[in-house]
């Protein structure tokens, strides 16, 4: 198909439709940008399994992130803001889709093994943008299809450097369980992987190379950091930097990493211009990995992890610094995720949003801006688990875990939980609350069968003979 904004023929199969007919056809409504602002550039930086409590500006007392601590003084820091899943893949596809990963049929990590991702059809973040003449594009850990069809280059980003995959220098023991490659491309073209204790430093050498080459240009730019997902590795620059052990130490490169992106940004002059993101997609893991080691990260004050549906698995730290537009040193507690940058950035481009299918996320703008009395949009947020399961519903202070088995976690039976009073979700409230558990499991219902009419199947590739 021929690009909107430049004029080149995209690696776009023909089996979708043309950007340019997406945006004639399918976008109505949508939200003018700020007024008096301009259109700002957008830079969303996530990482890898880390925790609630491994930023400074969190509570971390072993492992200090400086950088990202001043990020969050002069923005703002989100203490509700929530992962779609507790783990990879189903958050990646809620960052582009704007949906719940169970809407999108991407409700669990992928492996070289799999042949599925990001659907043709899927309209994404990246390409709401491109479609307003921004210049887009995606470094690291993609994880939403490994096959050429599901490259970021063919989802609306301009450039792509990064692995398609999950983790391809994983143990030795992850090889046999099918789940290493060292596929790591170049927009379309294979290149070599580069050395593990390198890679975010590598990385961060890309994206401010490209971030100066488009400096005249409205850009949007997906920093989807590798790290601190184990195993972990650093740099002799920053091996041992930390009181964190090698899991410290890869979070240190992360802060020195977003510190440079911000420093282009303030040489470039940008900083009125830019909105940077800072979040992670899925809570810490507990070194479940077969080796000793001490990288694993900290959830805390919240209960559970990697994979599971309590708080520590699906709230993540989020900071948000955009000079001019964020108020300074500001908290928000207001319940925002993941699927909200779609329709948040889209409306501060002055782009449309579809109606042909359903968006979960929503316009977050009035929290960023920090209008006064400014709520949650969700009256409900759904949690979800491994294989798209959904294993709870937060209404309000109020959440309810229903008896699931998913992936790691063994839950069984209600347990309701007042997140204000009880973050660390240890007093089950539902039998001296049934009116409470019984509505919320409505809500709960009730999505479910709104569910079963609008599910979106992910993309497929045929397999091999012999495979």
């Amino acid at each position: 198909m021929i690009s909107p904004k430049t004029g080149k023929v995209s690696l776009r199969l023909s089996g979708k439709f043309a950007l340019a007919c997406v945006i004639c056809l399918l976008f109505v409504g949508g939200t003018a940008a700020l007024a008096g602002k301009d259109k700002p550039n957008f830079i969303i930086i996530l990482t890898d399994d880390q925790g609630y409590n491994d930023l400074g500006c969190f509570g971390s007392r072993r492992i200090k992130t400086p950088i990202i601590d001043r990020m969050a003084a002069e923005g703002m820091k989100f203490t509700d803001f929530y992962a779609t899943a507790p783990i990879c893949t189903p958050t990646r596809a809620s960052l582009m889709t704007g949906c719940y990963p169970s809407r999108v049929g991407l409700g669990t990590p992928l492996h070289t093994s799999d042949n599925i991702g990001l659907h043709d059809d899927e309209i994404t973040l990246a390409e709401v943008l491109a479609a307003e003449g921004y210049a887009t594009a995606c470094f690291g850990k993609w994880h939403l299809g490994h096959h050429p069809k599901f490259y970021p280059t063919r989802h609306g980003f301009d450039f792509y450097y990064g692995t398609p995959l999950g983790h391809c220098f994983l143990t030795d023991r992850m090889r046999n369980r099918g789940e290493y490659s060292d596929l790591f491309l170049c927009n379309e073209e294979q290149v070599k992987f580069p050395p593990i204790e390198e890679l975010t430093e590598k990385l961060t050498a890309e994206a401010v190379k490209w971030i100066k080459s488009h400096r005249t240009e409205r850009f949007f730019l997906y920093m989807a950091h590798p790290m601190p997902h184990g195993p972990v590795a650093a740099s002799k620059h920053f091996r041992g930097s930390s009181n964190g052990g090698p899991y410290g130490d890869a979070v240190k490169t992360i802060d020195w990493s977003t510190g440079e992106i911000l420093k282009t940004i303030r040489e470039l002059k940008l900083e009125q211009d830019t909105i940077v993101v800072f979040t992670s997609d899925n809570g810490a893991d507990i070194g479940n990995w077969g080796v000793k080691s001490n990288w694993f990260g900290s959830n805390k004050p919240f209960r559970g992890h990697k994979q599971q549906a309590w708080e520590g698995g699906l709230r993540v730290p989020c900071i948000v610094w955009a000079p001019g537009r964020v108020p300074p040193a500001s908290v928000c507690s207001e319940l925002a995720t993941v699927m909200d940058f779609l329709p948040t950035f889209a409306a501060m481009a002055g782009a449309r949003l579809p109606v042909e299918r359903i968006i979960d996320g929503k316009d977050i703008s009035a929290l960023l801006y920090g209008k006064a009395g400014a709520k949650s949009p969700y009256k409900a947020f759904i949690y979800h688990v491994r294989f798209g399961k959904r294993a709870g519903i937060r209404m309000g202070d109020w959440k309810l875990l229903i008896d699931v088995d998913a992936g790691t976690w063994r839950h069984r039976g209600e347990a309701l939980y007042n997140l204000k009073l009880d973050p660390g979700e240890k007093r089950n409230l539902a039998e001296q609350n049934p009116e409470i558990v019984n509505k919320l499991k409505k809500s709960l219902n009730d999505f479910e069968r709104q569910l079963q009419k609008s599910t979106r199947s992910a993309g497929k590739v045929q397999k091999e003979a012999g495979r």
